[in-house]
């Protein structure tokens, strides 16, 4: 009779209760349906019996069968060793084992026939091999060793109870041959559309391959059903949270609006904005809360694309508020607003954490009353006080730095939730974006305004610094600004980089005032001293900004033409891009100097490559995906969208696309008419998500 996925796995033959408990403590491992999710780390060929005079040190494991001609135990108590020798017709091997050296010395004889499976070393120009797991040749024939053979992640303990891979793989192999019922969880049609083996074959081939085609159709096929389901949730959220929240109708396109866009824009739109601003303003109509993510390379042009949203909200008597997650952005996106609106009647404020008490009363007196109507601020947004006439858009930038809980409290802000439009300048791809994203609309702005020349990024090592300080004055004089960051504020003992305060001392001794000005920011000064010294730098009174990554996200100096980035390869790709658009904002051709320390590790010289040779954001990301994964990329690791068994975001891009057209299909067909292949899929997901979120309100 077959196993259950349910059955414990004291009942499986071999087992019982003491090795039952072990799996339970040391795997977490309770059924059968737990053990066959523990799939093996890698597989090793056990059928291949190589002679001893073929064996080449550089291979990872080798199998030799001969007789035992010698066996010895060498020292005492915990340094004791035992040495073996086995002998075929072509040479003789040399063993070694230093654990579990009493029970092996009694269970081998010498003068049986062996098969010896282990990592071939080369020690003194001979070639001997360590710890080998060894088999009578009797017992390895009958137990039909042969093939591709699993090998499991274990435990100390576990091995030392003798509940090694080698055990696991005969409980897989006794569960395997009995049988297992895994009920199917994806509909038949889905199956063959798709051409993907059934679950049952595809957990038998990880655990068991039978060939390499087989082995990556069963992993292939277990990774669609992952995806799909996390794909099929997340479509189902956004058809949920369309039906379930409404939101307020921007059916005018008023006075505010077309004045701006016809006679104050300070560029024409590219296409990609045009796209995108349309896209916001069909989402505003439907009566439905807009939530939609605009991606944007840095310098795309995304705040006047938020701007022209904030605009339609006013032509329809609501306000807005733009959230940023730092006081330099704020005020960055305060005073460009500001200018950019001077010449039309909307009353605009900016609203931190240092705002002085009394102007933070005028503040929230001017959003009750109404007489503000877009409020740019910080987290301090979201504060109770903060109380809004009328809110109907609010616009969230580098979104990723806020929690939901934090987001969610804007909502709070209006009797009916405001339409939400989320922005980033983190380009992410386009799999993450499906994963990280997949419950939001997503905007995507791929063109850069017309006249903007590509940075140009030149890598150069400590001994050419003279000439980097030489090309800084070059660009001072010629009327320029600089920026160098450094990764730290202070030195560390443990790593040998360049300080931020070692730098600034530097930058004085190499630029002496009067004749240059330079500046230093970073996270660790007080507000107002930082935005003392930024505005010194934003004015043009200072030549050289000397920085952390603070100055990362929306600082805007279009005169800064020279950003310097010292142990550039101590920073992510992503943050390297960020800092890189912090120049190349106005006319003049800018550039990047990576300055990186004099050892690289491989993906070190990968990120100074990418930068190097592109400057698309999104194959930047492609690459950062690759490099870090998609955990450390997004900042977030979200349970049960991240923590993904089989799949891999960076790598698994064609499965993902497929996987999210089946779950849209599906939806979209039972939309038209309803299907029992949707029935089906919705219960596989309650009983996935364990009762967390009833679906049954989606048709």
């Amino acid at each position: 009779m077959p196993y259950s996925l349910e059955q414990s796995m004291m009942y499986v033959k071999g087992v019982g209760p003491q090795k039952a408990e072990l799996l339970g403590q040391e795997l977490n491992i309770h059924t059968v349906g737990d053990f066959i999710q523990h799939i093996p780390f890698r597989y090793v060929d056990r059928s291949k019996i190589i002679k001893i005079n073929e064996i080449n040190p550089d291979e990872s494991y080798v199998q030799v069968a001969g007789k035992l001609i010698r066996l010895e135990k060498i020292g005492q108590g915990p340094r004791a060793r035992l040495m073996g020798k086995i002998q075929d017709d072509t040479g003789v091997l040399e063993l070694v084992w230093f654990q579990g050296v009493r029970w092996l010395s009694s269970a081998l004889k010498v003068g049986q026939i062996y098969v010896a499976y282990g990592k071939p070393t080369l020690y003194r120009q001979d070639v001997n091999m360590g710890h080998p797991e060894m088999e009578t040749w009797e017992s390895f024939q009958e137990s039909k060793v042969s093939g591709i053979q699993p090998v499991y992640s274990v435990t100390e303990k576990m091995r030392a109870k003798k509940l090694d891979t080698k055990a696991l793989a005969k409980i897989s192999t006794e569960i395997f041959s009995v049988g297992v019922f895994i009920p199917e969880n994806l509909p038949s049609a889905l199956l063959h559309e798709f051409s993907l083996l059934s679950r049952c074959k595809s957990y038998q081939e990880l655990h068991f391959p039978t060939g390499r085609d087989s082995f990556f159709q069963g992993k292939n096929r277990l990774k669609f059903e992952e995806l799909f389901y996390v794909q099929l949730e997340l479509l189902l959220n956004n058809q949920l949270r369309k039906k379930t929240f409404a939101g307020n109708i921007f059916d005018s396109v008023g006075t505010l609006f077309n004045s701006f866009y016809q006679h104050h824009l300070p560029f024409e739109l590219t296409n990609a904005q045009k796209r995108v601003v349309k896209e916001i303003r069909n989402d505003m109509k439907t009566g439905k809360q807009m939530n939609r993510l605009v991606q944007g390379d840095v310098g795309s042009g995304k705040t006047i694309v938020a701007l022209l949203s904030m605009l339609i909200a006013a032509d329809n008597g609501f306000q807005s508020c733009m959230m940023a997650p730092t006081e330099i952005l704020a005020t960055q996106h305060y005073r460009g607003l500001s200018e950019l609106l001077q010449n039309f009647p909307i009353g605009i404020a900016l609203l931190t954490g240092s705002t002085k008490k009394s102007e933070r009363t005028r503040i929230h007196e001017g959003i009750l009353s109404g007489e503000i109507h877009i409020l740019v601020g910080t987290h301090a947004l979201i504060e109770d006080p903060v109380k809004f006439k009328s809110l109907g858009l609010a616009v969230i930038d580098e979104q990723h730095r806020f929690g939901v809980e934090q987001r969610s409290k804007l909502w709070k802000k209006a009797p009916v939730p405001p339409h939400i439009l989320v922005m980033t300048a983190t380009p992410i791809p386009r799999t993450l974006a499906m994963t990280l994203y997949g419950d939001l609309d997503i905007s995507i702005i791929d063109e850069l305004p017309v006249g903007r020349k590509p940075i140009q990024t030149i890598h150069f090592t400590d001994k050419q610094r003279i000439r980097v300080l030489e090309f800084m004055r070059e660009q001072i004089h010629l009327g320029r600004q600089v920026y160098v960051v450094y990764p730290m504020i202070e030195e560390s003992e443990n790593m040998d980089l360049k300080f931020l305060m070692d730098g600034y001392e530097a930058m004085l001794r190499a630029f002496p005032r009067p004749k240059y000005q330079v500046a230093m920011v970073h996270g660790k000064m007080k507000p107002a001293d930082k935005a003392f010294e930024m505005d010194q730098f934003v004015k043009g009174n200072c030549h050289i900004m000397v920085a952390t990554t603070v100055i990362e996200v929306g600082v805007n100096v279009p005169n800064a033409s020279v950003m310097v980035i010292e142990n550039a390869e101590r920073f992510g790709l992503s943050q390297l891009h960020q800092l890189r658009g912090r120049v190349g904002r106005g006319a003049e051709q800018s550039f990047c100097i990576l300055m990186p320390g004099d050892k690289l590790s491989t993906d070190g010289r990968t990120r100074i490559k990418t930068m190097v040779d592109t400057t698309d954001g999104f194959k930047i990301a492609e690459v950062d995906l690759q490099l870090r994964g998609p955990g450390e990329m997004s900042g977030v690791r979200q349970s049960g969208i991240l923590d993904l068994k089989f799949a891999n975001l960076a790598t698994d891009g064609e499965i993902m696309t497929q996987s999210r057209l089946a779950a849209t299909k599906l939806i979209d067909a039972n939309s038209l008419q309803p299907n029992a292949d949707y029935t089906f899929v919705l219960e596989e997901l309650k009983k996935r998500n364990k009762g967390k979120r009833d679906f049954s309100a989606v048709s």
